[in-house]
Order: structure tokens, then C-alpha cells, then sequence
């Protein structure tokens, strides 16, 4: 029987037997179809998931090997698999792509034919992105819907540069995952964050589109870039994507970016970022607003405090709690 692990920090479910692994899964919206490798009788597993209805992150324990896959009926998704200890390798077709510490699986669940978790105690996180969120990135710079496989690069070396930006993005979206995290409670900054994932993803890791990506980005007007900016005001409280604010703007997304370059000398996402910043200093001035100041972070999309505050005292000269603080002082 599965049970509830006493630590906080550790996966909440446990236990040693296989076919309760699949159901606790099954009930984290990690639905499963798989079989154990070798005798079953020695299993234990620990396992654990917290997802936005986009984006899931699971995490997982398992002393003893199994392989499987997702349920063909199950909606296609990338799964981006970190082995901590032991190993994850997938089948592709008549080729084998095998992730270990160091690396990362890229897996699209409606063409693995199999997933093996192997290793004598095996440790890994896997984040499982909807599909449509990458072909939605693939789209918007191709300015075409994409069709067919993307066949994406499926091994990334975390200690070469693409692995270092992605994984540590990763890193920054599992952790404010885990353990019902405050990403969970900040969907501006969610979105933000599973955007930029699909566009490094893309911009990259090798895949079947890679070439054309490289062709020349037309140039646009200064009322576009202006369309776009008033399109991000009068939605900053909403968690909307660059692609969003292309369409308002009339213009390709690779335009958009190409537009704000030079233009703003800056990219629509940070020129976003900068919005939502002021807002939250608006917010902090306010005498009248009793939200707390991370509560304040979390409204405009800022769920990291640490980075946020650093990122605020170099644009304002003041700590947030300072700005707070000076409010209330001028309000008595």
C-alpha cells in the first residue's frame, strides 16, 4: 500500500508495488502504460507530481528497472527527462537515445515507442510540456504551421552552453513546481516561463526546421512596435505570450523581436518584464494596497523573491520593502 512520505521536501507517495505506482501516477495526471524489467518483488518506488494543467513535473524514485510509455489516447506531449542517478533511454524508430547525470532526454510521447528507467536506485525529474505549446513556438518563427516531425535533437550535454541556459531555466520552473510551489499560484509568471523554455528549446536544439530559421527577419514600422506595447498595457495583469502580442501588433513573431531590437533595443519579453515591474512598484507606493510585498511579486509574475529584489534594487536604487516603507511614512 502507498503512503504518504513524512518529509516535506521528499516525494509525498511510496510504496513496493508496481501496479500501485501506475495508479498514484495515474492520479497525478501521469498516466501510464508499463511493466516492470525483471522479478517485481523487490520494488520500491517513491513518486511525486504537481502540475498547471500545461506543464507537469514529476519527480521519481525507483529501486528495481521498468520501461513503458504514455497511453496513445493521452494528449502529445514533450517530456524533458533529468536522471539524477542511473538512466532514461528511449526507442526512435531503429535508434536509441539514452540520457544519464549530465543529460537531458528530449522524448515526444507519440513517437517513443518505449522509455526504460533503469539504474540500481534511480533518481529523476521529468517535465512533461504539452505539445502544442512547442509547435506554437515552431509555428510562429517559421510563420507557418509547422507539419510533420520535428525530430528535435533527442540528448542535450547540460555542461555544454544550449544545456547550461535550458537546464538551468528548467531548474527554475521545477523548483517553483515542487511542493505545490508559488509558480503554481503565478500563472503570468508561469507562462512567461514555460514560453521562453519552448523558445530556447527551439532556437537551439537542432531539429528538422533549424535552417530555416536562419533566413532573413523583415523589417517592420514603429506603429507596430507602439500596437504591441499598447496590446501589453492594456493586458499586463493577464498571462499573455509573445505570440499573443504579435497578432495584436499585426506582425510574425520573428518581426515582433526583430521590431522591439531596433526600436527599443530590447526584446518584447524583457520589455514586458520592465512593465510588470513598474507595476509592482505602482502597487508598493499605494498606501491603501495591504497585499504583501511577495504577494504583490506573484501578482505581476515574480514568484524568485531573491532574483526579483536585485532585479528592483538595480532599476530603483531601493529594496521593494524600502519603497513599502517610504509609502507608508508619506501616507501619515
Amino acid at each position: 500500500m502507498h503512503n504518504v512520505v513524512a518529509s516535506a521536501s521528499a516525494p509525498r507517495f511510496s510504496g513496493s508495488c508496481f501496479e500501485e505506482m501506475l495508479e498514484t501516477y495515474a492520479g497525478l495526471s501521469c498516466s501510464l502504460e508499463a511493466s516492470p524489467i525483471g522479478p517485481s518483488r523487490n520494488f520500491l518506488w517513491k513518486a511525486d507530481a504537481w502540475s498547471d494543467g500545461i506543464v507537469t513535473l514529476a519527480t521519481g524514485e525507483y529501486h528495481g528497472a521498468w520501461q513503458g510509455r504514455c497511453p496513445p489516447d493521452a494528449p502529445e506531449s514533450l517530456l524533458i527527462a533529468l536522471p539524477r542517478s542511473g538512466a532514461v533511454a528511449t526507442n526512435l524508430g531503429l535508434s536509441t537515445a539514452e540520457g544519464v547525470p549530465g543529460q537531458m532526454l528530449l522524448i515526444n510521447s507519440h513517437e517513443a515507442e518505449r522509455v526504460a528507467v533503469t539504474g540500481e536506485t534511480h533518481l529523476s525529474d521529468v517535465l512533461r510540456v504539452n505539445w502544442s505549446v512547442v509547435a506554437q513556438a515552431v509555428s510562429a518563427l517559421l510563420e507557418t504551421p509547422m507539419n510533420g516531425s520535428l525530430e528535435l535533437t533527442p540528448m542535450v550535454n547540460l555542461s555544454a552552453q544550449p544545456g547550461i541556459l535550458i537546464g538551468h531555466l528548467i531548474e527554475t520552473i521545477a523548483m517553483g513546481m515542487r511542493g505545490n510551489g508559488p509558480l503554481l499560484h503565478s500563472p503570468i509568471a508561469m507562462s512567461h516561463l514555460t514560453q521562453t523554455l519552448a523558445d530556447l528549446l527551439i532556437g537551439l536544439i537542432p531539429h528538422r526546421f533549424s535552417a530555416r530559421l536562419d533566413n532573413k527577419t523583415p523589417m517592420i514600422a514603429p506603429r507596430c512596435v507602439r500596437r504591441a506595447i499598447d496590446f501589453m498595457q492594456a493586458n499586463i495583469s493577464q498571462p499573455i505570450t509573445m505570440q499573443m502580442v504579435a497578432d495584436a501588433a499585426g506582425v510574425s513573431l520573428r518581426a515582433l523581436e526583430k521590431g522591439f531590437h531596433t526600436f527599443k533595443h530590447t526584446t518584447p519579453a524583457a520589455y514586458l518584464r520592465t512593465m510588470r515591474l513598474r507595476a509592482v512598484r505602482q502597487d508598493l507606493l499605494d498606501p491603501l494596497n495591504h497585499q504583501s510585498i511577495s504577494e504583490v511579486c506573484l501578482k505581476w509574475g515574480f514568484f524568485h523573491f531573491g532574483r526579483f529584489s536585485a532585479t528592483y534594487r538595480s532599476v530603483y536604487g531601493e529594496n521593494p520593502s524600502a519603497t513599502r516603507f517610504n509609502a507608508q511614512i508619506m501616507a501619515k
